[in-house]
This record gives C-alpha cells, sequence and structure tokens, in this order.
C-alpha cells in the first residue's frame, strides 16, 4: 500500500500543479471565464484514465495463462519505460513547467473554444494515463499472490486525495514545498518501485515461455521469508520482491536500478550546485569583459 499511495501522491501532485497553474493564470489575466474550459478538460482526462484503467483490470481476464502473462509482461516493460521518462523530465522540466503552460495557455486563448479544452486533456491526461498503467503494473505484481486487490487501490487513492488537498493548499498560498527535493525523493524511491515492476514483468514473460531461465534461481529464501509475514508484505508491496527470483529477474533489476539511480542521483546533484550559484553576477562581469 505504501508505494501505491507515494505513487498516487506524485503523480497526483503533479496533475494538481499543473491544474493550480493553469486557473491561477487565467485568475490573475482576468479570464476567469474560461475556466469552465480548464475543468471540462480535466473531467476528460480523468474520465479517459479511468476508462484506462478499467480496461488494463478487466481487459484480459477472458484470455489463456500464457497470453495474460505476456500482456502483463510487455504493459509492465511499458510502464516502467514511461515512468522512468517522467522522472527524468519532471526533473528537468519542473522548474520551466510553469512558463511553458502559460505560454500555451495564450496560444489556445486565441485559438477556438476546444483548444483551452485540449490544453487541459494533454497536460492532465499524459499524468493519468501514466499513473493507470504503472499502478495496474505495480497493482498487479502484488495481488497476483493474494486476494487483498483493494489495498493498493486504497492506497493510490489516498496518495491522489492526498495530492489534491496539497495541491489546493498550494494554489492557495496556505503551504510551500520545497519541489525540488520533494521530486527528487520520491523520484529515487520510484526507480527502486520500477526496478521491481521491470523485474516482475520479466517474471511474466518468463512464464508465458517468451523469456528462458524460469527454473533458474538466483536464491530461494522461501524457507527464511515467510510470503506470510509483515515484512514480506511490506517488501512485496513496496519492491516487490519474490522470495524466489530467477537470475534474469535478478539481473534485469541490478542493470536498471544501479545506472538509472545513479544517472538520477547525480543530474539531482548538478541542478542543486548550479541553483546555488549566482548566475546574474557571473553573467553581469562577462558582459563586462566583452565591452571592455
Amino acid at each position: 500500500m505504501l508505494a501505491n499511495y507515494l505513487i498516487g501522491l506524485r503523480e497526483g501532485l503533479e496533475a494538481a500543479l499543473v491544474v493550480s497553474i493553469l486557473v491561477a493564470y487565467l485568475v490573475k489575466t482576468d479570464r476567469r471565464h474560461l475556466l469552465p474550459r480548464i475543468w471540462l478538460g480535466v473531467g476528460i482526462a480523468v474520465a479517459v484514465a479511468l476508462g484506462f484503467g478499467f480496461a488494463l483490470f478487466y481487459g484480459p481476464r477472458g484470455l489463456t495463462f500464457e497470453a495474460q502473462e505476456a500482456i502483463g509482461g510487455i504493459l509492465s516493460i511499458v510502464a516502467v519505460v514511461l515512468v522512468t521518462w517522467m522522472i527524468f523530465w519532471m526533473a528537468r522540466a519542473a522548474r520551466s513547467l510553469s512558463g511553458e503552460l502559460r505560454g500555451q495557455i495564450d496560444t489556445a486563448a486565441e485559438g477556438s473554444w476546444w483548444a483551452l479544452v485540449l490544453v487541459a486533456v494533454l497536460a492532465v491526461g499524459r499524468e493519468g494515463l501514466e499513473t493507470a498503467l504503472f499502478l495496474w503494473s505495480a497493482t498487479e505484481a502484488v495481488t497476483r499472490d493474494s486476494d487483498a486487490t483493494w489495498q493498493p487501490l486504497v492506497g493510490a487513492a489516498l496518495g491522489i486525495a492526498t495530492a489534491v488537498v496539497l495541491g489546493y493548499l498550494l494554489y492557495r498560498g496556505a503551504i510551500r514545498i520545497n519541489l525540488s527535493t520533494f521530486f527528487t525523493w520520491t523520484g529515487a524511491f520510484l526507480i527502486l518501485v520500477a526496478g521491481g515492476v521491470l523485474s516482475y514483468g520479466v517474471h511474466d514473460l518468463q512464464e508465458a515461455g517468451i523469456l528462458p531461465g524460469l527454473d533458474t534461481l538466483a536464491w530461494d529464501v522461501s524457507d527464511t521469508i515467510d510470503p506470510s509475514t509483515w515484512y514480506a508484505t511490506l517488501l512485496k508491496g513496496v519492491f516487490n520482491f519474490s522470495p524466489a527470483t530467477t537470475v534474469l529477474e535478478a539481473t534485469v533489476w541490478v542493470l536498471y536500478v544501479v545506472p538509472v539511480m545513479f544517472l538520477f542521483l547525480r543530474g539531482a546533484r548538478r541542478r542543486s550546485a548550479a541553483a546555488a550559484q549566482p548566475p546574474a553576477q557571473v553573467d553581469f562581469h562577462l558582459a563586462e569583459v566583452r565591452v571592455g
């Protein structure tokens, strides 16, 4: 539940920030009459994300076991690719996101009435589809071996609800959050979660017969870690840890988590160092040198 809560919190806060920027800019520029278009776009985006999640949950049910495993494995890999791209994109674009959205609003407001609706649909819908796919992949890995299908969904719902409240408080100016720190910590955590989703996706493809090595185990600690214990459930729910892990699963996890985490943290350190420098003073000094 914790992993799904944080996924819902991070993705929900991204969407809430986008909506708050759109709404605040229209209010400050005295264009409140355009707000219904924003809310219409948000509603469409949410409906599409819910429909997509519903299709993911119920779509493969009537297929053979091998087909279900193949679809689950492929979608898990797609989810990892999308969430990895999202983590790095948000880390780079967080500072310029507000300006980009304001530019899109100005352009759309001068066009037809549906242009502004489309801006909201695309801005929020992307987050919604990514969230639905990643939550489904993470939830599928956890609930495959248990009947507690409601726990991950409740965790995600609580995370999204928290994000909505935080987004509203940020919009009203009631609280301040260091978004760079927030997205750095949650991004690092999601890389670990994504590594587990990727590993389980590989396991699905092995069970479908697409990838080899299902019987070649890197370790089997089932005798030491009882799957019914609370800590085994916690490891499974947060990191998709499996007591019996194949060599290919372990290899893929390491090959994903180690380089991706290294690149992400290195980028975070560089952005922190750049933010700590006084660029205005340096630029002024360089301008004097060029003029002289």
